[in-house]
């Protein structure tokens, strides 16, 4: 028996839906290994199929697929390391979220998960039944316990491995993004290595699929709890361990431990990754978006060109009489920081047209946000026509707070395919713009240095839809708006809790009357980068009809 054993982690990307895809990049991580010789290749949960498939994996034609993908892969990957990838299971009529070992042209062992997640994103409750905790299975004499993602969040699967003749735990993880996720793995990780006493390997999906973003951050820790491999956040990468067997049982050899970036990097590198991915995975190039000289559209455009290049991003301007002229000099200066296009198209004729058409219509009543509202859609229209013409996905613009309490127009602003700022809230925004002028790295497609003119992050937010409109007219303070959300939606809080912490008792039941009002403008809204445990959509799901109010 052997007292080293190699690992090759293939930290990828998979597509949901791609099997063919995803296999093509199964063989070559085994090739890698191959060529490394590594004893086992390891690839994430459920990487055959993407992740996370929802729905798409009860469809009998597409969960056969998948398997005969799988069995397909043991065939070529017969003449060399034993080779691990996620997928899904049939035993009877019964579908189970797996974790195979193809060796030697065979299926040499599955592993089924036991707990399902059923909380934020997850649903696994509803799409898979609960396997048995059984024990280790064996690669080249050598005894490997997987837990399979949540299954590493409780200690009974891993104790059950470690007792049952497990010499190391290899965990295969679709593990979402989260703000400050990675510190949460490192601290449950740790603990089961410590109560097991087995090194762990933690092996985690990269890429965005839809709202979510799948981090990477693949890591190992040995016995005491000491790290002894950090792959980087948000990228894809192949990284070959080495494991040797001492008198103590199995260590893992140091490898390189990636720098973990800050709260602000992680977010907006999110963002980016999550941008590129959609509109990869969707089959798009190019994206439009309209450009206002305000500070949302402003990060937008950013995000966009970090993460397309600025040859793939158009910014539009959509001027009305109250647009300010500033508003003008500050968008035409971020385009040209940016190096992306920037057109023209005044509304103001477009607007008058459509006043004087429905003038006998509303005859005498008194002006109100119905026309202010007639802008935000006639911009929405022609952005919309550009997009179909030239085939430019159009990225919307608001922010978590706007969206939060119904601050855009339906069918205006929030038309769009994408919203890169839908789970950041507005104070944040004018933090992460300081971030980039201030910061450059080389995944960012976008120029170095202060590209979001500073003028831009100092002026007053306004939607300019009136003369000397500004934000703060219909909302509190955006300090305090956040503050008031982050209680209602982040933590679940009450209007006591909002006024326990400071707040107005007649601005927290207003702004949750606002945020629960809006929810039919949220069920209609674009997807965008989930950034938290309470993004809105599947991690917050309320009706659209609501007369409960908090009454304390």
């Amino acid at each position: 028996m052997s007292d080293r054993f190699r690992l090759t982690l293939a930290q990828l990307n998979p597509t949901v839906g791609d099997i063919g895809g995803n296999a093509e990049q199964a063989r070559s991580a085994w090739e890698a290994g191959r060529k490394a010789g590594a004893n086992l290749v390891a690839l994430p949960e459920m990487f055959i199929t993407g992740y996370n498939t929802q729905d798409l994996v009860l469809k009998p034609a597409f969960h056969q697929e998948a398997i005969a993908a799988i069995e397909a892969l043991a065939q070529d990957c017969a003449d060399g390391p034993a080779l691990g990838i996620g997928g899904p299971a049939l035993e009877g009529v019964d579908l189970y979220n797996a974790y195979y070992i193809l060796k030697g042209g065979e299926i040499t062992a599955r592993v089924l998960k036991h707990h399902l997640p059923n909380e934020t994103v997850f649903d696994e409750e509803r799409l898979y039944e609960s396997g048995p905790v059984n024990g280790p299975y064996t690669v080249d004499g050598v005894r490997i316990g997987s837990p399979i993602c949540e299954d590493s969040w409780y200690e009974d699967v891993s104790e059950t491995l470690a007792e049952t003749g497990a010499e190391f735990l290899l965990v295969p993880n679709g593990s979402p993004y989260y703000r400050d996720k990675l510190a949460v793995r490192h601290q449950l990780m740790v603990a089961r290595v410590i109560e097991t006493g087995l090194p762990l390997i933690y092996l985690n999906l990269v890429g965005g699929q839809d709202d979510q973003v799948f981090d990477g951050g693949t890591f190992a820790v040995n016995p005491g709890g000491e790290l002894a491999l950090q792959m980087p956040l948000m990228e894809e990468g192949v990284a070959h361990l080495v494991m040797e067997r001492g008198p103590e049982g199995w260590r893992i050899e140091k490898g390189n431990l990636a720098s973990v970036p800050d709260a602000h990097e992680q977010d907006y590198h999110a963002m980016v990754l999550a941008l590129r991915d959609y509109m990869r995975k969707t089959g798009f190039s190019k994206v439009l978006l309209g450009l206002s000289g305000g500070i949302d559209s402003a990060l937008v455009a950013t995000v966009a060109v970090d993460a397309l290049g600025a040859q793939n991003v158009r910014c539009v301007m959509l001027p009305s009489e109250y647009t300010a002229d500033i508003s003008l000099k500050d968008a035409q200066a971020l385009a040209e920081n940016l190096g992306c296009r920037y057109d023209f198209v005044p509304i103001a004729e477009g607007r008058q047209a459509i006043t004087n058409t429905l003038a006998p219509l509303f005859e005498g009543t008194e002006p109100d946000v119905t026309e202010e509202n007639i802008q935000s859609r006639l911009r929405g229209l022609l952005l919309m026509a550009l997009s179909n013409k030239f085939g430019e996905m159009l990225l919307t613009t608001g922010n978590k707070s706007e969206v939060a309490v119904g601050y855009a127009t339906i069918y205006g602003d929030m038309s769009g395919g994408y919203n890169p700022l839908k789970d950041m809230y507005k104070t944040r925004v004018f933090e992460t713009c300081r971030w980039r002028n201030e910061q450059h790295r080389d995944w960012m497609h976008g120029p170095v240095g202060e590209v979001i003119p500073q003028r831009i992050i100092d002026r007053p937010p306004s939607a300019e839809l009136a003369p000397d409109q500004k934000d703060q007219d219909s909302l509190p303070e955006y300090a305090v708006l956040d503050g008031i959300l982050e209680i209602l939606v982040d933590q679940d809080g009450s209007i006591a809790d909002c006024v326990a912490a400071g707040y107005d008792r007649d601005d927290a039941r207003r702004v949750e009357h606002l945020l629960y009002i809006s929810e039919y403008k949220r069920f209609q809204s674009a997807p965008g980068t989930r950034l938290s445990k309470r993004a809105f959509w599947l991690d917050r799901r309320y009706p659209i009809v609501n007369r409960w109010r908090d009454g304390r």
